[in-house]
């Protein structure tokens, strides 16, 4: 035991030395003792998360796969740093080294605020600018103020958000675990090591490297609660809420929603008889009308008490911004917004927004390699992932009906289309909100690659050909943007009834050739 902290002890003693001399350009070590006190913190994390989930027996390969975890969203982390201000496109966020411009904007005010003699608090009231809650510049202050030493150096909070995020990692396997299985819990654990947005998130100054870890915090919480009965869950449970609020009440409530969903469908039949249930709804209850009124006070002038008035306020501004949003982020979506009724391009947005980032769009769009490079690897990512949330329910509901993945995929839908909802078709915003619950996303695309295993079904195979067929009818619509290719077809929604009649046709010929064994089946 003695040899293992030693070796690990001088493991973050070079790593604090390497990283010290990254950040200063390759020039010096000043700053290193600043490294070493975040990552001995973040070392913390990593041992106390271990040693509370030791009743799960935690296999070393996953320890192994948690380290790597880290190192991979360390790594991006400092080449973020190092290649943007070389290859990026100037913005004052890439010559700052941050892959984010949000994550600029509010690490900078918290360097600011933690040099000032201003007390922290202020970060929840003086920097709505750059932190429209608060709760992640305050906690990057404290850093900053007590660990950060006399320069501002970005890659301090880098090696925070790089170890908590990798902690999702643990709580998706052990929560995976308990509901469906070791083999589903150890796809889940390499898919999230390996999730594009996850990792970008996880390498960047942004909220969502710790959303995303309290999220499965406190899904493995609601499985020890209702599962095994625990008191300890109820705390994972109520701790993982509370500490989101501060980040976002708005992600809060989405969580308690997700939350009280799984519960229903975990018990099915016999929730309405079980005490705990009820206990666990009024927890749920409690915490997400305080998020409510709390996300209020943010965006409301009216009445605060009320807030289902405070819910519908926040619908009808999001609704206009989600509009907003979209025309600026494309000059095709802006075009179609003049010559479509206001309420079908809202529609319009809603899907757009599902299926960014968007892979024709990725691989075909002008730009900087680098950004090109990094479109192309989220919207990979996500054109992967897609497909295999499309068809959980449908295999859950086919054979035999599995209730609990039923719940969370409805979980996951919904939070879903409130991201694009929210904003549209942001390329940025759009997947962050969304990513937040990546352990529910990753477990569904774990359980179903599992089932498929088990049990070959050939409507995943439709379901990704047809997804297939929608992207091609897509990239000559974009080359024809980029390029000097001509294309007959230039109205959007031609294109998408044109990748729609593909799959309906390809669905009809799977279905009806000879030999096929589905072909009568419910």
């Amino acid at each position: 035991m003695q040899r293992r902290i030693v070796l690990i002890s001088i493991s973050l003693i070079f790593l604090s030395l390497w990283l010290a001399w990254v950040s200063s350009g390759f020039e010096s070590l000043l700053g290193w003792g600043s490294f070493l006190a975040v990552s001995l913190l973040g070392a913390g994390f990593f041992y106390g998360s271990l040693r509370a989930t030791q009743k799960e027996s935690v296999p070393r390969w996953l320890i192994w796969l948690l380290l790597g975890a880290v190192a991979l969203r360390l790594i991006l982390g400092i080449f973020w740093f190092v290649a943007l201000p070389l290859w990026g496109y100037s913005s004052d966020a890439e010559v700052a080294g941050y892959v984010m411009a949000d994550a600029h904007q509010r690490d900078t005010a918290a360097w600011e605020l933690a040099q000032s003699n201003r007390p922290l608090s202020d970060a929840f009231d003086a920097y709505r600018s750059v932190d429209q809650y608060g709760g992640l510049l305050f906690f990057s202050g404290v850093i900053y103020r007590y660990l950060g030493g006399g320069v501002h150096q970005p890659l301090v909070m880098v090696i925070l958000t790089a170890a908590v995020s990798s902690l999702a990692l643990l709580f998706t396997w052990a929560f995976v675990r308990r509901l469906w299985g070791e083999r589903a819990a150890k796809v889940a654990a390499w898919i999230f090591v390996l999730y594009p947005d996850a990792v970008l998130l996880g390498s960047s100054q942004m909220r969502e490297a710790f959303t995303m870890t309290l999220a499965a915090v406190a899904m493995y919480g609601l499985v020890l609660a209702l599962r095994e009965r625990t008191w300890l869950g109820g705390l994972w449970l109520l701790g993982a809420l509370l500490l989101s609020i501060p980040l976002s009440p708005a992600f809060t409530m989405l969580l308690v929603f997700a939350l009280g969903l799984t519960a229903v469908f975990m018990f099915h039949y016999r929730w309405l008889r079980d005490w705990r249930f009820w206990i666990t709804v009024g927890i749920l209850l409690i915490v997400g009308f305080v998020g409510i009124w709390f996300f209020g006070a943010q965006i409301s002038q009216g009445d605060l008490t009320n807030p289902i008035a405070v819910l519908q306020y926040w619908i009808e501004r999001t609704g206009i911004w989600q509009t907003i949003l979209s025309q600026q982020a494309s000059g095709w979506m802006y075009k179609l917004s003049e010559n479509t009724s206001a309420e079908l391009f809202k529609w319009v947005v809603l899907v757009y927004g599902v299926v960014q980032p968007f892979l024709p769009a990725a691989l075909i769009a002008s730009g900087n390699w680098l950004w090109r490079l990094i479109a192309i690897w989220r919207a990979l990512g996500w054109t992967l992932l897609l497909p295999l949330l499309l068809y959980a329910p449908l295999r859950a509901m086919r054979r035999p009906r599995q209730w609990l993945i039923l719940g969370v995929s409805f979980a996951v839908w919904i939070v879903i289309f409130a991201a694009s909802f929210r904003s549209g078709g942001d390329q940025w915003d759009n997947p962050r909100y969304r990513v937040a619950f990546a352990c529910l996303q990753i477990a569904i695309a774990a359980w179903v690659w599992v089932e498929q295993q088990r049990s070959s079904d050939p409507w995943l195979r439709r379901i990704l050909v047809s997804a297939g067929l929608v992207i091609l009818w897509f990239l000559p619509w974009y080359l024809r943007r980029y390029t000097p290719i001509e294309w007959p077809v230039i109205d959007v929604f031609k294109v998408f009834g044109l990748g729609l009649s593909s799959s309906v046709l390809y669905l009809m010929w799977d279905w009806a050739r000879p030999g096929n064994a589905d072909r009568g089946k419910p």
